[in-house]
């Protein structure tokens, strides 16, 4: 079975739809420049709404130590997912919160995939997600997608995620290619850059699940 992470998530709206629709992990953005960054308040309301049996996922780009801790007491946060973060890094937040620490990969070529070993005894998953372009203000969730195919016969190093341009119409061939365990989706499920819609997120997991 493929489990579902639903990223980017804002209202309590837009999280009862991801929830009911069977998503197994939930996504919240901590990064200032994202049409999805959530304050710490909301988080915390939002975090309520979350059964046990539902991971909270915390998004970050290079955080610090102090936006972390503010992060996970706000939202009670299961797992970090980390972007544009060192290994190094990567290892020492693991170590200072003893949480399932997820490293984000960008992805556009076969020796992009290379970063995914760098994160061995450092981090908890790799997320392998499609490289934005230089200079763009965000490094996910733009609806940008990689090709799958470059997976093809790859040795993942540890438990891993794909994230990046998927939604209701791409998610099962993206499964059949690639037999992912986890796919990660924000904009494919949205009317506009940081709006959520319940149809989409329903239509996708039905997607993964019917696929």
């Amino acid at each position: 079975m493929t489990l579902i992470k639903i990223c980017g998530l804002s209202t309590p709206e837009t999280l009862a739809a991801a929830l009911t629709a069977g998503a197994s992990h939930v996504g919240f953005v901590f990064f200032a420049p994202s049409p999805r960054n959530l304050a710490f308040d909301a988080a915390a309301g939002l975090a309520r709404q979350v059964p046990g049996q539902v991971a909270k996922v915390g998004v970050f780009v290079d955080p610090d130590d102090a936006l972390l801790d503010a992060a996970l007491a706000a939202a009670r946060l299961d797992a970090i997912q980390l972007h544009k973060t060192a290994p190094d890094r990567i290892a020492a937040i693991r170590a200072r919160t003893g949480k399932d620490v997820w490293g984000a990969v960008a992805v556009k070529t076969r020796a992009d995939l290379d970063g995914a070993r760098t994160l061995v005894g450092a981090a908890d998953r790799v997320l392998y997600d499609a490289k934005t372009p230089p200079g763009a203000a965000l490094p996910g969730g733009m609806g940008l997608r990689f090709d799958w195919g470059l997976l093809d016969g790859f040795v993942h190093p540890l438990p891993w995620a794909l994230s990046g341009g998927l939604d209701a119409g791409n998610v099962a061939e993206a499964i059949r290619v690639t037999r992912v365990p986890l796919v990660d989706v924000s904009s494919g499920v949205e009317s506009a850059p940081g709006v959520k819609d319940a149809g989409r997120i329903a239509a996708f997991v039905r997607s993964v699940t019917s696929g």
